[in-house]
């Protein structure tokens, strides 16, 4: 070898030896955060890459998701949800149910280990008395041979679907919480447009009642006057407390126009004798959760299931309600590619009641009063046309849910056409606009599900007074909104709205009744954790004792 090819060798050698040395110490000592944070970032992006696919088309099929559960088992994401959640499903049926813990900022609310006892003996109780079961097929035998009420080893509520979708979320977690007190098994009537909008619940067994069940025609012909009415038996003198001969099933009418024998069922007296009737039918639009509250025989029950009153809908609408594998492809894709990236997310929900599609300016004038002024938007600054440029700048993603675009499409160009005061980037999206509510269409069904759960995804969440489509990503998302009141002559009110004093839905329609006295009664006055809604002033919600009032 030649003495210049030595010396090149040589050369070569003493300047990668150093290198090699820092390497090595590196490797021995590598910084302990810095690569966990990278490892957990990346396993982060892989699975949400992962998780879904970004193809625009309606019927876009979920893909990768099998691979999501396995690159996520060591990160420290709890996908039972503190027990919460039973194990033993089958992932690929439900996406949502385990991967949603990817999407959700971690609860501040832990369920009590006695809810979570409670759930898992219900759990049981579906299992032995669900759909087909031999006691489900006993007990139904009473309906087809018209048989009185007799001791059965299985009593059900079914719930028939009725109203708009957020109404039947919330009604459902109300039937579903009364199944829970009163140990009953707790059967959905899907209704039209209900199919593959929810997962299935409990395990093994199906909450779905059967299409053949005896009383299904009965359902169309249901009211107040029908024969086996509750209320109406209780204004015909048929019934009463000391009745012997029971009939084998009773029709609940729990519907905003329920009358005041129809509110009989919010009594603990009334509550003996229904629990000797096998089938309870119920169809409600209302969340009557405060009013189980208010009746004693279920106080001390209610108070170990929820020691924090103001989340039970919060940890009921968790463990009941989990987007089907459709509405799962709808929703991750919209997060992934139009709020994954931000560094806060604002959720703003736009109903109004007044005739005509809109977008109204008195409402557009409140959204930015409310949002404005309780700096939950940006300020912008109108005189200037470029923005100050921040390294501390973040970027904001807003999601405006409306039947109409026009309010979209005012905040969009409020920021497209003027920088930001304190330098933030603002991005507006809204995922549909159809004009008008459609109640029993399933494909606007899986868009309002869809949108109400990418609601409960955000970090600072405004509603509109007296929409249960807001209730539902309230209580999904533990957060408590900023409420805009409602304008009662088209003006903007003043102010333009609160925050709400928990994360509960509102009761709209309680019965002012006093069962003890059988005279008029400010409910909303009784308890501490029963009080009067911001959004309406004669509906009952529920607070935690602690939230300030």
């Amino acid at each position: 070898m030649s003495a210049p090819k030595m010396l090149k060798i040589l050369v070569a050698s003493l300047v990668a030896f150093p290198l090699l040395v820092t390497l090595t110490l590196v490797l021995q000592n590598p910084p302990a955060n810095r690569i966990g944070e990278v490892l957990e970032a990346s396993a982060l992006e892989n699975a949400a890459h992962n998780a879904t696919s970004l193809h625009e088309g309606e019927n876009s099929v979920f893909v990768g998701s099998e691979d999501v559960s396995s690159q996520l088992t060591d990160m420290p994401k709890d996908k039972l949800l503190g027990g919460l959640l039973a194990s033993g499903f089958d992932e690929g049926s439900c996406l949502s149910r385990y991967q949603s813990s990817l999407f959700q900022k971690p609860s501040l609310h832990k369920p009590s280990s006695y809810l979570l006892s409670r759930l898992r003996s219900y759990e049981d109780l579906h299992k032995r008395c669900g759909p087909y079961t031999k006691s489900y097929n006993r007990t139904q035998k009473l309906l087809k041979s018209h048989l009185s009420a007799s001791s059965t080893k299985c009593k059900y509520v079914v719930w028939i679907s009725y109203s708009g979708l957020g109404n039947r979320v919330l009604t459902l977690t109300s039937a579903f919480l009364y199944a829970l007190l009163t140990n009953r098994v707790l059967l959905v009537d899907q209704g039209k447009d209900m199919a593959d909008l929810f997962c299935e619940p409990f395990p093994e067994k199906s909450w779905v009642l059967p299409v053949d069940f005896p009383l299904k025609e009965t359902f169309k012909i249901l009211s107040q006057k029908f024969p086996h009415s509750y209320g109406n038996m209780l204004k015909k003198n048929i019934l009463n407390t000391s009745t012997v001969s029971l009939p084998s099933y009773l029709y609940l009418h729990l519907a905003h126009d329920y009358d005041d024998h129809d509110k009989l069922f919010l009594c603990d007296q009334d509550q003996t004798l229904l629990s000797r009737v096998p089938w309870l039918i119920m169809k409600s639009d209302l969340y009557f959760v405060p009013s189980l509250f208010l009746m004693p025989s279920f106080e001390q029950e209610l108070s170990k299931l929820f020691p924090q009153k103001d989340t039970v809908f919060h940890h009921l609408g968790r463990y009941l309600f989990y987007p089907s594998n459709h509405v799962w492809g709808l929703i991750t894709r919209y997060y992934q590619a139009y709020l994954a990236k931000a560094d806060e997310r604002i959720g703003i929900q736009i109903r109004n009641f007044d005739t005509g599609p809109g977008p109204f300016q008195y409402v557009m004038d409140q959204v930015l009063a409310c949002t404005l002024k309780y700096e939950v938007l940006p300020q912008v600054d109108r005189k200037r046309t470029i923005g100050t440029q921040s390294e501390k700048a973040n970027l904001k993603a807003i999601l405006i849910t409306s039947l109409s675009s026009g309010y979209f499409e005012n905040v969009r160009n409020m920021y497209w056409e003027h920088p930001t005061v304190n330098g933030d980037v603002v991005e507006v999206f809204q995922p549909s606009q159809e004009q008008f509510q459609h109640t029993e269409n399933r494909l606007h069904n899986s868009k309002a599900w869809a949108e109400m759960y990418l609601l409960s995804l955000t970090d600072v969440l405004v509603t509109s007074a007296w929409s249960t489509f807001g209730y539902v990503a309230q209580g999904l998302g533990g957060l408590k909104p900023w409420i805009l009141y409602k304008s009662d002559n088209q003006t903007t009110p003043n102010p333009p709205c609160r925050q709400a004093m928990s994360m509960e839905p509102c009761f709209h329609a309680p019965p002012f009744y006093d069962c003890k006295t059988k005279k008029g009664m400010d409910n909303g006055a009784l308890v501490p954790h029963v009080r009067h809604c911001e959004d309406m002033s004669w509906g009952l919600k529920l607070v935690d004792n602690h939230d300030e009032l």
